[in-house]
């Protein structure tokens, strides 16, 4: 394993940790203040956050040998910042429990492995350019914000691309650092936490109002709006993840971290993109060790507790918006051409695409998940009509 390992791996797994981090780290804190939590407690949500999504995702990248990256919740923390308020913390682990439970058993029964089967792979790669097309035009945004970072991290990339392309993503990165680093745009270094987290073990309390009105939610957006992008973005970038398995890791994980501030883990979709995509490696057989990476970097920002998390925090946003979209430019069009590749299913393509980019919401529901219901129905309503069997 060691012999294949590359330079491109490493950073694919610091950039995914980065990107996975800095982009709702945040959120997470707001529902930690919405439950009314200690700093202890809040130290040890992030220590096994980190610790759960850098075991599942490095266990599942070795056995299956596959970038399969995990995440927590996104869409779950953001439920959690505005429906805990008021919530006994102990009830809220209640709801935690109900939810991993739920999402054991789903791996365990198989029946999302085969609902997954039916999505067209034109329908996947749409959605999936959909969700990473954000991310890719940060990168042009933060042109705006922080014109001198993003111009010399852009030429870098336009030179790596011509003459080195295997390190391009790391010269990237290097480069804006190096910008950073002489410029003083990292925050103050005042702001670090260099306190060690620990794990505290919640007893949970069960609430019916609690588990139906947080816990069910909870992994109803979870499995809509993250294990279903999950599994289409590694579906559009070539590979046939073990679905069932991978859920009920994820559930057990869940299962296992809730007491300690582990609300809910599921597949990763953007992280995943960075892991699974041309950049991490041009051999897809190799392209696992971007996994194993992004797992053993997740481990040590947990271990690291609140000290690298406030490293991240200093980080300037442009720096990460560009290091981010650039490594997904070319996911992006990869994805839109298998999208649109064959002209018969390119309206319920299209739609899918629009839909995903649009960030549409329903019933507490995101974007992604409209996007394969409308991208489904208009695919079937235009699909032509299976031909009529001539009898003799």
């Amino acid at each position: 394993m060691l012999k294949d390992l590359k330079l491109s791996h490493i950073v694919s797994g610091a950039v995914a940790v980065l990107v996975g981090y800095t982009g709702s780290v945040a959120i997470i804190f707001q529902a930690i203040e919405a439950v009314g939590a200690t700093q202890a407690q809040a130290n040890s949500w992030m220590l096994v956050l980190g610790l759960g999504m850098g075991l599942t995702s490095l266990i599942l990248s070795l056995v299956c040998r596959m970038p399969i990256l995990t995440a927590w919740s996104t869409p779950g923390a953001a439920l959690l910042a505005v429906s805990l308020n008021g919530v006994p913390l102990a009830e809220a682990v209640g709801a935690f429990l109900l939810c991993a439970v739920l999402l054991t058993l789903t791996g365990l029964t198989g029946w999302f492995a085969a609902l997954s089967r039916l999505i067209p792979d034109s329908l996947a790669s749409a959605m999936l350019a959909g969700i990473l097309f954000q991310f890719g035009l940060s990168a042009f945004t933060s042109l705006q914000t922080d014109t001198a970072l993003v111009a010399v991290m852009g030429f870098t990339f336009l030179a790596g691309r011509k003459l080195f392309p295997r390190y391009c993503i790391p010269a990237v990165l290097a480069a804006g650092v190096a910008w950073c680093a002489g410029t003083g745009a990292f925050g103050s270094l005042e702001a670090l936490d260099l306190t060690l987290a620990r794990p505290e073990f919640v007893m949970p309390a069960f609430s019916v109002p609690v588990l139906i009105g947080i816990g069910l939610p909870l992994y109803i957006v979870t499995m809509s709006s993250q294990n279903m992008p999950g599994v289409v973005t590694l579906k559009a970038c070539g590979y046939e993840p073990p679905v069932s398995a991978s859920l009920t890791v994820t559930g057990l994980a869940s299962l296992i971290l809730a007491p300690f501030g582990g609300f809910a883990f599921n597949l990763a979709a953007i992280t995943a993109a960075i892991g699974a995509g041309p950049e991490a490696d041009e051999n897809p057989k190799t392209r696992y060790l971007a996994g194993v990476m992004t797992g053993l970097f997740y481990i040590l920002v947990g271990l690291g507790g609140a000290t690298v998390i406030s490293l991240f925090l200093i980080a300037p946003k442009a720096l990460v918006a560009t290091v981010a979209g650039l490594a997904l430019l070319a996911t992006i069009g990869n994805s839109l051409s298998a999208a649109l590749a064959e002209p018969q299913g390119r309206e319920a393509a299209l739609i899918t695409f629009m839909t995903t980019v649009s960030g549409i919401s329903f019933l507490g529901i995101g974007a992604p998940f409209w996007a394969l219901v409308l991208g489904l129905a208009v695919n079937h309503w235009l699909k032509p009509p299976e031909p009529v069997p001539v009898r003799a």
